[in-house]
């Protein structure tokens, strides 16, 4: 398990059930929920379970004992090394350990670790579609179609973005956009050694095209999504969408927008990135520098920045939903893919190990001086942010659709964030309750303005509530027409009400 979640028997007391904690009395054997629960913290980022114990109605556990935990402990693995039962034994004999309590009870505390992407999905019963499961701040929850092919997309050592796309020809590309990427490639190298070549044979060293077993030479997928016009690309990739909007001004929903699909521009990634990037970057102050005679432009802000939107490139599952968002708010800046964190997200905050979606992509944005520090790129970016006394940038993961989000604060470290400690919020003595619920509505509409639409459990994460008092609060908001919720049960996701907003969270 990652060492924020490591469990502690000193601590057991204080431990609360949650989406990496789990408590199972045990007291008949061992509950067949138990291996949802694996699946599920398996899928994720791994978790705990722990059996001889309860959870009380306030939240607390209290244990109730096992009667023979070496033979619960033997069920276990002879359960879990059954592939009829279990897809993948991730657990080693220290993974299951027994504890004896002050007051005389036995516990088996069962570490789950994360599985490795080769693995997932992990599933039970020998069934992939109908027992793979996630978890989530309201359990386990069985995976979608959507998810468990996403998981499978992500098992191979190939990248997917060097397929080669035969059902398309080098006439879908816009060549406004490779002339414009070999300019820049020629300007961050003068003297590369395909600076000469054809365009046909240029694209084929860089990845973006490939000989077919007809000798023809065809785009790659890489190539596509980089270069080609966004109505060629969704031929291949139904989902793919762009979208870079600034929400400047509260009264308006958005004070500038790029985005593909219009028409007016080819819509392709290598275009949306050098419109979008002046952007994002044009308010960064840049201290007065000279390298020669010549004033330097660029800043560890503006590379940390170009960092974090070639991650969002690199790391995307172009075939899942809602695309690439960027959004420019006053005080941060929010980076939005599709697609899970492939490394778990204690390794890609750590750094050192690089295991993009894109590779291809992730060459092509090198070749023009971008992304050039593979595995390094997150750990940096927070680096520069420690050096500029900012607020630390968060990462946030959410499931049913993956997806990644890196939000990079662009305020002073002692201001208050937008997205401040509610334990620190409610213990504000002259605070009333009237200002704790404007509080907490507004950082739900906030967060549904970045995100556009959210589970009940993803906006739970986000305000550090519990699910029941978060459904709580999201139907007072709905009756009120704040906001809008969509669907059933697990698959309701709320969106913002435009028409009442300004003038309910001013009131």
């Amino acid at each position: 398990m990652a060492q924020e979640h490591e469990f502690d028997i000193k601590k057991f007391y204080s431990y609360k059930e949650n989406n990496r904690l789990e408590v199972k009395r045990a007291s008949g054997g061992l509950p067949g929920s138990l291996w949802e629960t694996y699946s599920s913290f398996a899928n994720c980022d791994g978790g705990v379970i722990i059996l001889g114990a309860i959870e009380n109605a306030d939240g607390s556990i209290t244990t109730t004992g096992l009667a023979d935990d070496r033979r619960l402990k033997k069920e276990l693995f002879d359960m879990v090394n059954n592939p009829k039962k279990v897809s993948i034994n991730l657990l080693m004999d220290k993974d299951v350990q027994s504890y004896v309590m002050d007051n005389g009870d036995v516990v088996l505390v069962v570490h789950i670790p994360p599985a490795n992407r080769e693995d997932r999905p992990v599933y039970i019963n020998d069934n992939i579609f109908g027992g793979t499961f996630r978890r989530n701040w309201e359990g386990d929850y069985h995976c979608t179609k959507s998810e468990i092919k996403a998981m499978l997309r992500d098992q191979p050592d190939d990248s997917t973005d060097a397929k080669i796309l035969t059902a398309r020809s080098l006439a879908d590309l816009d060549y406004e956009s490779v002339h414009s990427y070999r300019n820049r490639h020629v300007a961050h190298k003068e003297t590369h050694v395909w600076r000469d070549l054809q365009d046909h044979d240029y694209l084929e060293r860089i990845g973006a095209a490939k000989i077919g077993d007809d000798g023809a030479l065809y785009p790659t997928a890489a190539g596509l999504l980089m270069f080609g016009y966004d109505y060629r690309i969704n031929y291949e990739f139904p989902e793919y969408f762009l979208d870079y909007r600034e929400e400047l001004d509260p009264a308006t929903r958005w004070t500038d927008r790029v985005y593909s699909g219009t028409g007016d521009w080819s819509g392709n990634l290598y275009e949306f990135l050098f419109r979008v990037i002046p952007k994002f970057t044009q308010d960064i102050k840049i201290p007065f520098k000279l390298d020669g005679i010549v004033r330097v432009d660029d800043t560890p802000v503006h590379r940390a920045m170009r960092e974090a939107f070639a991650n969002c490139i690199i790391n995307a599952d172009f075939f899942l939903p809602k695309g690439i968002v960027i959004l420019k708010h006053p005080d941060r800046i929010v980076f939005e893919n599709p697609g899970g964190i492939r490394i778990g997200k204690a390794q890609m905050l750590k750094g050192g190990v690089s295991d993009p979606r894109n590779k291809t992509i992730m060459k092509m944005l090198n070749l023009i001086g971008i992304g050039e520090r593979a595995g390094s790129g997150v750990p940096d970016i927070y680096a520069v942010w420690k050096k500029q006394g900012w607020r630390e940038p968060e990462v946030e993961e959410s499931y049913n659709p993956d997806r990644t989000v890196l939000i990079l604060p662009m305020s002073d470290s002692k201001k208050k964030s937008h997205v401040s400690d509610e334990k620190t919020v409610d213990a504000a003595p002259k605070q009333n309750l009237h200002e704790k619920a404007n509080h907490k509505t507004a950082k739900i509409i906030q967060l549904l303005r970045d995100r556009a639409e959210c589970t009940t459990h993803e906006i739970a994460e986000y305000l550090g509530l519990k699910a029941p008092r978060t459904r709580q609060i999201l139907n007072e908001l709905a009756d009120k027409g704040l906001i809008i919720a969509e669907g059933n049960n697990r698959n309701r996701k709320y969106k913002i009400s435009d028409s009442k907003i300004s003038d309910s969270v001013s009131e």
